[in-house]
């Protein structure tokens, strides 16, 4: 049998056990850092007085609508809100929220900034504010490519240049629209729920950062704040917020509702621009198109290859997306067409032709583009030593013309036909798709990337990054993209880092607006003087 002393020394073990375990210190470490009155709190210090404050719960609560407007697109699928009106409401109702989301949040940031927030052991609180503020600029930007509509391929074909330049565009495709989906709604708002996660318990564990000057030892802003206190109801506050952020949301949605205009397509553009879409084709064939001689992350080509200083990036990232634009554009889509033994002779005399032969049918063809004309799908030059390329091109059209064309590209032979590269890299070579975007202002001298179609709201929180290519030496520059991302890379990291940055950190106390944030206190301190 076993006796007390055996019973009481085991119960003693166990406590010890207890006492050492991973899931004790863990809770143990929460509940001391994070009681249920620094959680929920119902008074606050008197100095947290200013609307600025009011900024940040805004934030939160135009995030929430946003989650919710999201996943209701999500739930019915991007077809709905391309296909019926509440697709389309609910589609405004997001976008609307976004805007408002990135208003709040950036009146928030620099409010915190001119209040020199980061004192008193608060730099991760003021990091991960940052950092959520870059990764929602990500977020936003894949819903935008996300929209399946013109803008959005108008963005990806842009946007790719920046990304490949740096090597991200190999492993992060913006013309993939799965790939960008699946980042938009899962990857990257999840990551931001986890940031802004973190940034609020730093704030509800070091509270709320006290007013310049209040202490003459810089070490008391990192102690708990021990003077006047004020009522504060955060459920309420958080409610009322919501339910204003969601008003405005439906306001704006119902009387400016959103772009929606619709994507380009191969067979438009042939039908709308034949000559265009045929002299196009020709250099897809020749090699000698855009796309054809970009470099990587599609070929070997060095035609968009871009470096910073002696490094490439680009080209250390490597082929990832290989393109042949004479096989992937031409070639191959025509070999899918049945019953046409002219075109298969055609297809046949020009594979089989010498590299050197290839190249003179093609330059022969480049040199009477100016005199080129199509009526239907008859294509008509001047004489010449085109070889089977006039055959060639007479049936790509009429290809295209049917949505064939589209068909076969952006299904791309595999199970799920998310992937636009091919189709969106093909129409991007030609002039038609630029035409349409100088229109629509969207292109680069434009400021495009911070616009949208027509005359709606578009990015403006990317207004800095679309600031560098509008000046020397970036405006001239043919490695443009790779010094903008690079500029932007540091910009970002010093962003981050402005609580270890001496100098730029002492920035709001020599220009003195925490005077007018926190006037009412400073009036009650100087009145018990």
């Amino acid at each position: 049998m076993i006796d007390d002393k055996e019973i009481k020394d085991t119960k003693i073990d166990d406590e010890d056990v207890i006492n050492h375990q991973w899931t004790t210190k863990l809770r143990r470490k929460a509940v001391g850092e994070l009681p249920p009155q620094k959680l929920l709190p119902d008074s606050q210090p008197a100095y947290v007085s200013s609307w600025i404050y009011v900024f940040g719960v805004l934030t939160l609560s135009a995030l929430g609508v946003v989650a919710i407007s999201g996943g209701i697109l999500a739930f019915f699928g991007p077809s709905w809100w391309q296909q019926s009106p509440e697709g389309h409401f609910i589609n405004s109702l997001h976008l609307w929220s976004v805007e408002l989301f990135f208003f709040f949040m950036v009146v928030h940031l620099w409010g915190k900034f001119f209040m020199a927030a980061w004192r008193g052991k608060r730099a991760l609180t003021w990091i991960t504010g940052a950092v959520a503020f870059l990764v929602s600029i990500g977020a936003a930007f894949t819903g935008y490519l996300s929209q399946q509509n013109f803008d959005s391929q108008w963005i990806s074909t842009q946007g790719k240049d920046a990304m490949n330049s740096i090597g991200i565009g190999a492993f992060f495709n913006l013309m993939n629209f799965g790939q960008m989906f699946m980042w938009h709604i899962l990857l990257l708002p999840l990551l931001v729920v986890i940031i802004v996660g973190v940034h609020i318990l730093g704030v509800r564990v070091k509270g709320v950062v006290p007013p310049i000057g209040t202490f003459e030892d810089k070490q008391d802003y990192a102690k708990p704040w021990s003077g006047k206190v004020r009522p504060y109801d955060i459920i309420k506050e958080g409610v009322i917020a919501l339910i204003v952020v969601s008003l405005l949301s439906v306001t704006l949605s119902v009387v400016f509702s959103s772009p929606n205009k619709a994507p380009l397509t191969i067979q438009r553009w042939a039908k709308a621009d034949p000559v265009d879409f045929v002299t196009t084709a020709a250099t897809e064939l020749a090699g000698t198109s855009f796309s054809g001689s970009y470099g990587p992350p599609y070929n070997n080509g060095t035609g968009a290859l871009q470096s910073i200083g002696p490094i490439s990036l680009q080209k250390i990232a490597g082929v990832r997306i290989p393109i042949n634009s004479a096989q992937d554009f031409v070639l191959q889509p025509l070999s899918t067409i049945p019953n046409n033994p002219t075109l298969k002779d055609a297809l046949i005399t020009y594979e089989s032709a010498t590299p050197s032969l290839q190249n003179t049918w093609n330059s022969s063809f480049a040199k009477a583009d100016t005199k080129l004309a199509v009526i239907g799908n008859s294509i008509s030059v001047p004489k010449g030593n085109y070889g089977p390329i006039p055959i060639l091109m007479k049936n790509l059209l009429t290809m295209a013309n049917t949505g064939g064309l589209d068909s076969d590209l952006e299904n791309s032979h595999q199970f799920y036909g998310t992937d636009y590269t091919k189709p969106l890299l093909f129409m991007a070579d030609g002039s038609y798709m630029a035409t349409l975007a100088q229109q629509d202002h969207l292109t680069g001298d434009q400021w495009g990337m911070m616009n949208e179609t027509d005359k709606w709201p578009g990015q403006p929180w990317l207004w800095l990054y679309t600031m560098w290519y509008q000046i020397p030496p970036m405006s001239t520059s043919s490695n443009a993209d790779a010094l903008v991302m690079s500029i932007m890379v540091l910009l970002t990291l010093g962003f981050a880092s402005i609580p270890f940055i001496p100098g730029v950190r002492s920035i709001p106390e020599k220009i003195g607006l925490y005077k007018l944030i926190w006037r009412d206190f400073y009036k009650d301190q100087n009145a018990s003087k």
